[in-house]
């Protein structure tokens, strides 16, 4: 059997590929894995429809083999992190597929704040494997499931003590994508003195990330626009990537926001060991305008996970991917959208005046075309001789002007395909040779 955990955890269509027993399986194997009979595991979901179902036989999994489960209900994922890290449990299970549509759903394990690292998930997927062999108690030794706010509460005071009076007057747009941040993010502005206008903030089960949100800020951009506000936040699903939208209606991506934040705190002498890290698709415009302003830039593979660990082994306090999954490991142990639009305002204010418009020029964008391409063997494409060859020959001719990266998705059953240079003709063409040849050699 193939690798059940991808970048993000176990993604796949809900009730087909991720069905319950898949989550009640996984649950007795963290159960049996973090020795946590008597102990607890803290379990949250976004907006989705078959959230209540997985998170139910995650939870049974879980009190069969004598672990206690606290469940927060529809959380974000920054949150569920926030309460496994800070409360006294042993993991916790984030039931949610992010930015994916709405018929599917994920399982992704954390510990200590983190995703579990690789050879973690190994082990878990070897005991989800042999889940029902996995010896159980009886009665008195079954764990129990609570249902407790206080947690989240907890966070909530996180996010206000992290914002005290930045966002006072401000008017804000939240599009929450009809996820996780639809009960957090409007509440959370407007107690600290926002004016907010809503979209996308009516969870009904299936509409998560359908038409809105981090993944397609248009409508957020043209109500901004339209309504005179001072800027506008999108979120993903489970509100852990942030997408800006300027006062205009420019949408500001991770890379900007990345960007301002950096040299915010570059200009202030409180960017870590003077260094940002990002991923290798972040774009090469942002990398010069920190390195001009006398800052380093390291790339990590694509991945928080990947990303973190960069940072911690550099120091750096600043680091994320041009998604909008930004972390600030000084606050919090994992990315935030929420934290992210306090401190992406927090720069604005330190700036003394100019708008989110104007400091997102300050970070030159070099032209880049991103190609998903939908195919069945998109782990393969290294050892398919002619598409290797003809990325190979399209990194030749850029050279020293441009970078290609071709990278199977972890997420989805897609090869990703960024093509970044100075020409924007030429990068085109390249692109999309490469996404032809894809869907005829990989499928």
């Amino acid at each position: 059997m193939g690798r059940l955990f991808g970048t993000d955890g176990i993604r796949g269509v809900a009730n087909v590929d991720l069905t319950p027993n898949l989550a009640y399986d996984l649950g007795r194997a963290l159960g049996h894995y973090v020795n946590g009979a008597g102990r607890s595991v803290v379990v949250g979901r976004d907006t989705r429809r078959s959230g209540e179902m997985l998170s139910s036989a995650l939870a049974a999994g879980l009190t069969s083999v004598g672990t206690d489960v606290m469940d927060l209900g529809v959380v974000t994922t920054p949150c569920l992190a926030y309460v496994a890290e800070t409360g006294e449990h042993v993991a916790g299970v984030m039931v949610s597929a992010s930015h994916n549509p709405p018929d599917d759903n994920g399982l992704k394990v954390v510990s200590g704040g983190r995703k579990m690292d690789d050879e973690a998930e190994e082990r878990l997927e070897h005991l989800i494997f042999q889940a029902e062999a996995l010896p159980g108690p009886t009665n008195a030794g079954l764990g129990r499931i609570q249902r407790d706010q206080a947690g989240v509460a907890v966070y909530r005071e996180h996010l206000t003590a992290a914002a005290g009076d930045l966002l006072s007057g401000l008017r804000i747009g939240v599009d929450a994508a009809n996820g996780s941040a639809s009960l957090f993010g409007p509440a959370l502005f407007e107690s600290l003195g926002a004016q907010v206008t809503t979209i996308h903030c009516e969870p009904d089960g299936t509409n998560i990330n359908t038409g809105g949100g981090a993944t397609d800020p248009a409508a957020l951009a043209h109500l901004v626009r339209s309504g005179d506000l001072d800027l506008g936040f999108a979120f993903d699903g489970d509100a852990d990537r942030l997408i800006a939208v300027t006062e205009a209606g420019e949408v500001v991506d991770g890379d900007g926001v990345m960007g301002i934040c950096a040299l915010g705190r570059l200009a202030a002498g409180t960017l870590v060991e003077k260094t940002l890290v990002v991923s290798v698709m972040s774009n090469d415009g942002l990398v010069r305008a920190v390195e001009a302003a006398g800052g380093r830039v390291l790339r990590a593979p694509v991945g928080d996970r990947h990303i973190v660990e960069a940072m911690e082994r550099s120091g750096a306090m600043l680091g994320g991917e041009q998604s909008g999954h930004v972390i600030f490991r000084d606050l919090a142990s994992t990315g935030d959208g929420l934290l992210t639009a306090i401190q992406l305002v927090g720069a604005l204010r330190a700036a003394g005046g100019p708008s989110l418009g104007e400091l997102a020029a300050q970070i030159p964008r070099l032209p880049q075309v991103v190609i998903n391409s939908a195919v069945r063997h998109k782990d393969q494409w290294q050892v398919d001789p002619l598409f290797a060859d003809a990325v190979a020959r399209a990194t030749a001719r850029l050279g020293s002007r441009g970078r290609v990266i071709v990278r199977s998705s972890g997420t989805e059953p897609k090869l990703r395909i960024m093509v970044e240079g100075e020409e924007p003709e030429e990068i085109a063409t390249i692109a999309r040779e490469l996404a032809e040849l894809a869907t005829a050699r990989l499928n």
